[in-house]
């Protein structure tokens, strides 16, 4: 057994392997955080954190706090008398929680800092058309994502790849990271590198804020390029979309989860929709076309462009929606 206590903090998907490679190799974790079970789908019936499956299925001790700063919870978590957190896809935490354990609370975080910081720096980057990203640890300190860098490792990104394809590769990435950090933050032998100081100069500091349902709308008005970057940087969540209206004008929700590009530029208006009925669905750039290959009618369920077609020709004239 590792001579450290950790506490780690985590709610989703992303943070499950990085509390596993912990456990593997294991460090004692003295209790997990995740998010309150909440009432989920159209049943209503509660909904349990990937992180808390994980937790009881290993038998560990799960805390479920609403308020972080309740009283009964800081006692809770006082008792614990953690060396360490470990923090990865969870809320902000105060810095009575922060500042707890006595070597302090890490967290691992889904892009190169000082570069997108915020709640969404997977989705922004590829949003962006950036080439590379990867994940970061530091230390946490009052101003958020700000803190001290341990260790990063760096990935490419593909022309082609989608948030969610990086999301899967940065929480491997990420859990192994997350091992090398803890390991030698208990041989007490590790960097404490200032953010300001992997800044290049001149270089535009990048921001990763929430995103909204509003900030998924395509503007067809865009780039070829940056629409591509836009659908593949939302996708599969919270997903890029568009309204395709008839010639009599009648709206269709169209949620699109993957497209590609076609340098060719046709003349026609932005967000002319061309097809052949059967077999393939673009739509046109200024400066080029975007090809639809996986897409989502509202109401309907997510399918390839020719059962899309089959289901729903697109005879006359259709356009997407321009705003």
């Amino acid at each position: 057994m590792n001579n450290l206590r950790i506490i780690f903090m985590g709610t989703p998907e992303f943070a499950v392997p990085s509390l596993d490679i912990l456990v593997r190799n294991r460090y004692e974790i003295v209790g997990v955080i995740t998010a309150p079970d909440r009432p989920a789908g159209r049943g209503l019936e509660l909904s349990v954190s990937d992180v808390k499956k994980y937790a009881v299925e290993k038998r560990l001790p799960v805390l479920q706090p609403e308020n972080l700063k309740d009283e009964s919870f800081l006692a809770q978590l006082k008792a614990l008398n953690a060396d360490l957190q470990i923090v990865v896809a969870f809320r902000m935490l105060p810095e009575l929680v922060w500042n707890m354990p006595r070597l302090g609370t890490i967290n691992l975080h889904g892009s190169l800092l000082p570069q997108y910081r915020g709640a969404a720096p997977i989705n922004r980057a590829v949003m962006n058309g950036e080439k590379e990203t990867g994940v970061s640890t530091f230390f946490l300190q009052h101003k958020i994502d700000t803190g001290k860098i341990i260790f990063q490792k760096h990935t490419p990104i593909g022309p082609d790849e989608s948030a969610g394809e990086i999301h899967d590769r940065l929480m491997i990435i990420g859990a192994d990271l997350m091992l090398e950090t803890v390991n030698a933050v208990k041989n007490g032998a590790y960097p404490q590198i200032d953010q300001q100081s992997l800044l290049k100069p001149g270089e535009h500091l990048n921001e990763a804020p929430k995103i909204f349902r509003e900030d998924c709308r395509i503007h067809w008005n865009s780039p070829a390029l940056s629409i591509h970057n836009f659908i593949r940087g939302l996708s599969p969540y919270p997903t890029a979309f568009s309204e395709i209206i008839s010639p009599e004008g009648k709206r269709f929700g169209l949620k699109i989860f993957k497209s590609s590009l076609e340098q060719k530029i046709t003349g026609d208006d932005p967000g002319t929709i061309l097809t052949d009925g059967t077999t393939f669905l673009k739509v046109s750039a200024p400066d080029g076309l975007i090809v639809l290959h996986d897409i989502q009618l509202a109401g309907k369920r997510k399918m390839g462009t020719p059962e899309f077609l089959r289901g729903f020709p697109l005879s006359g004239k259709w356009v997407m929606e321009i705003i």
